[in-house]
């Protein structure tokens, strides 16, 4: 009976394995964790989550509002951003724009603002602007625009050369290339990325309103620092309960543009 051949020793695997472990063992000593510690505080824990699970429903009626505020600030930075992001990635493709110092120059700012986390942004704006949803407006813009323009421009760039090929071929100009030759192979990619975009500003615009940024995230802050858990289980249920129903709405949206 053959002997099926050994597989090669990848010693790749096994270099970047180790320096995996022995970087993770190097960072809880840095860092100083203490695993202990979370089950010490177990019993405080447990505390607070009961409180939570009792929720204040008598405060519903003052967070409706500033519920309604944060899908508001969601819609409304997604929008801004989304419709700038469009014509910055046809400027940022390559297949589109042939020019590599334009398009290097686009990207570059363009990984710039990326690399900002939205709670900067945030704090940033509320600097700038000061407390309010406008701040968190345009704070989600700046996030959409980063991430929608990078999406759709890697998109853009796989698309097939055949159409602008013939459309080059004909004599069309760049507009025509784009309107016939491109959008129809990436538009369905593109409100998909702004379905997502909108999923993940649903979630970010709680947490940016506790820096002062609008919306539920302030009652939310309010709540923590007079210690009402009731008040704070409510907003987390309700905030729950609408994410999943946006995430659902969102994900059959994408699903049929898909179809």
């Amino acid at each position: 009976m053959e002997q099926l051949p050994k597989k090669p020793l990848n010693l790749n695997k096994w270099i970047v394995t180790v320096v995996m472990i022995l970087g993770f063992i190097y960072s809880v000593m840095i860092t100083q964790l203490d695993f202990t510690q979370l089950f010490a505080n177990l019993g405080d824990f447990t505390e607070i989550l009961v409180k939570m699970c009792s929720p204040d429903w008598g405060y519903l009626d003052k967070i409706t509002n500033p519920l309604l505020e944060t899908i508001k600030m969601s819609i409304l930075g997604t929008l801004i951003g989304s419709v700038i992001a469009f014509p910055y990635a046809l400027l940022v493709s390559q297949n589109i724009v042939k020019n590599k110092i334009v398009t290097g120059v686009f990207r570059f700012i363009l990984n710039i603002i990326r690399t900002i986390p939205n709670l900067l942004l945030g704090a940033i704006f509320v600097a700038i602007i000061g407390i309010g949803a406008v701040t968190g407006v345009f704070a989600l813009a700046v996030f959409t625009f980063g991430m929608v323009s990078k999406l759709f421009y890697e998109a853009i760039e796989t698309i097939d050369e055949g159409p602008i090929e013939a459309l080059t071929a004909v004599g069309a100009s760049k507009m025509q290339i784009i309107r016939y030759g491109v959008l129809p192979q990436v538009m369905s990619y593109y409100i998909s990325y702004v379905l997502y975009a909108f999923e993940i500003n649903v979630r970010s615009s709680t947490i940016l309103g506790y820096i002062g940024a609008g919306g539920i995230g302030l009652f939310l802050e309010r709540s923590l620092s007079m210690y009402r858990y009731d008040r704070v289980g409510l907003i987390v249920l309700v905030t729950f309960i609408v994410i999943l129903v946006i995430d659902e709405i969102s994900n059959r949206s994408r699903e049929a543009l898909t179809k």
